[in-house]
């Protein structure tokens, strides 16, 4: 019976190591992993919600940061590596989302800072233009990567340039985050408050 200790401890181990490193939140039918590791720097899941448009749902939206954030000041001032994963749940024109989050920087972006935006929005515009639809499933990804800068992802391919400066990536995060988001409860959803 001895022997059977050394074993049930290390199955035991295993198991609680493989459900800590599995470890998923479902929001809108999307499995999000609760910890990821980007680029080397671990990141937890801040928040995740659902877009709705209407009575429709648009989309899946999880935030990470290295730490957890409670208000939009917060996650704009942490530092380190971030990431909003976004998740399509159902089809929609590239190129229309694409102006929605222009028109989402223009109403959230500090007025002294929109000249200093156009030329990303364009860029950005772009990115989302060449896409042209992007389907129920499809995976976006907006990454602030220390010392590189904000890379979009769209279905697993980094598209373009990183855009180099921080401004960039607050004025996209204040789509979901500002004062005018594009969704109230997903907002709060991002910042980890309860329904």
């Amino acid at each position: 019976m001895t022997w059977m200790k050394p074993c049930l401890a290390g199955a035991v181990s295993l198991l609680l190591a493989c459900s800590a490193a599995a470890a998923t939140v479902e929001v809108g039918g999307v499995k999000l992993d609760d910890q990821i590791d980007m680029r080397g720097s671990k990141l937890v899941l801040n928040g995740a919600g659902v877009r709705f448009k209407a009575v429709f749902k648009v989309y899946t939206a999880g935030l990470y940061l290295g730490k957890k954030a409670a208000t939009p000041e917060e996650v704009l001032a942490a530092p380190g590596a971030k990431r909003l994963q976004i998740t399509m749940l159902r089809e929609i024109d590239s190129n229309e989302l694409g102006k929605l989050f222009t028109r989402g920087v223009q109403d959230n972006a500090p007025k002294a800072e929109m000249s200093k935006l156009i030329p990303g929005l364009i860029k950005m515009g772009q990115i989302f233009s060449d896409q042209k639809k992007l389907l129920a499933g499809d995976v976006f990804m907006i990454d602030w990567v220390p010392g590189t800068g904000t890379v979009i992802t769209v279905k697993g391919v980094p598209q373009g340039e990183p855009f180099k400066e921080p401004e960039f990536f607050n004025a996209l995060m204040r789509i979901w985050l500002g004062p005018v988001p594009a969704d109230w409860k997903l907002k709060d959803a991002l910042l980890g408050r309860p329904a």
